[in-house]
């Protein structure tokens, strides 16, 4: 009984220990670019380590003026948007559909979206490209259109969330299915639609998974870097990840790490809002879709 018992008391101190460890390995660094976007450049080469002597926002000013990141950021905030819009659009219904309704050819979707959970998008970036550059030139060569699929931001946020359309169904699926059919029996009695039911009844009660999707898929697309910069050649419509770039290429040699911090700071801060928004709702999307109804 006793050897039972110091077993499970080595057991939850060992699973403290790593869950405390784990903390420290993401809260440290973070703290550390906060802590040195405030800090001055003289005090990096006394000692990075240490905290900093006041609170110099210059650094935020000068990373916005030398580097034009406000651009970058509205870019990004544009493109983010449209691309979650796209998104939610598509998913939904098709989620909806593939969880609540059988027809022939079901398990079939079921199947290709499942195997696109595992299709990594930097494999796809090379082939974007191509496929998108041949389409401008066939758009060129016949209508004399220059560049309507590359170097915009709307084709960008399309191609952000179709990237992101398997995961997304099998998340909205496996939530959906927890639902009982009941309150759309009552809906149907009542005289409602499918298209109705599904907008009005079922959709706001998959309010916290449709935030979990929002959650995740603004991280993915706020931090991404190779499709943007690779779709996009105009540095006027760059987004913020890439926007980090031109802010190192703005300071060359000057090594001004504040800035450089500063930059990564503004990258972060947003995501670290929204977290804290939908940190309660995030939870229940998460751990509801395991359950059924």
């Amino acid at each position: 009984m006793k050897s039972s018992k110091t077993g499970i008391i080595l057991g939850k101190t060992i699973t403290y220990i790593a869950l405390v460890l784990l903390a420290l390995s993401i809260i440290v660094p973070v703290g550390w670019v906060f802590f040195a976007s405030v800090k001055e450049n003289s005090e990096f080469y006394r000692n990075p380590w240490t905290l900093p002597k006041g609170f110099h926002y210059q650094n935020f000013i000068d990373a916005f003026e030398k580097a034009n990141m406000q651009n970058f950021f509205l870019n990004s905030i544009i493109v983010t948007a449209i691309a979650l819009a796209f998104l939610l659009v598509i998913a939904l219904p098709a989620a909806y559909v593939l969880s609540r309704y059988k027809f022939k050819g079901q398990k079939f979707l079921n199947v290709c979206f499942m195997a696109g959970i595992f299709v990594n998008l930097s494999y796809l970036v090379v082939p974007i490209f191509l496929m998108l550059s041949e389409a401008d030139k066939f758009l060129g060569k016949t209508f004399g259109i220059k560049q309507l699929f590359l170097n915009n931001q709307v084709v960008l946020s399309l191609v952000y969330a179709s990237t992101s359309l398997a995961f997304t169904i099998f998340l909205l699926s496996s939530y959906f299915k927890t639902l009982p059919k009941d309150f759309e029996e009552a809906a149907y009695v009542d005289g409602a639609t499918y298209f109705r039911t599904m907008v009005s009844i079922m959709f706001p009660m998959a309010k916290p998974s449709i935030l979990t999707v929002i959650l995740f898929q603004f991280l993915a697309y706020w931090n991404e870097y190779a499709l943007a910069l690779t779709l996009m050649a105009d540095e006027k419509k760059y987004t913020l990840s890439v926007g980090l770039l031109n802010l190192m290429n703005a300071q060359k040699a000057a090594a001004t790490y504040g800035q450089l911090y500063a930059g990564l700071v503004v990258v972060m801060l947003p995501t670290f809002i929204l977290y804290m928004l939908v940190q309660k709702q995030l939870t229940q999307g998460m751990t509801a879709g395991g359950v059924k109804g």
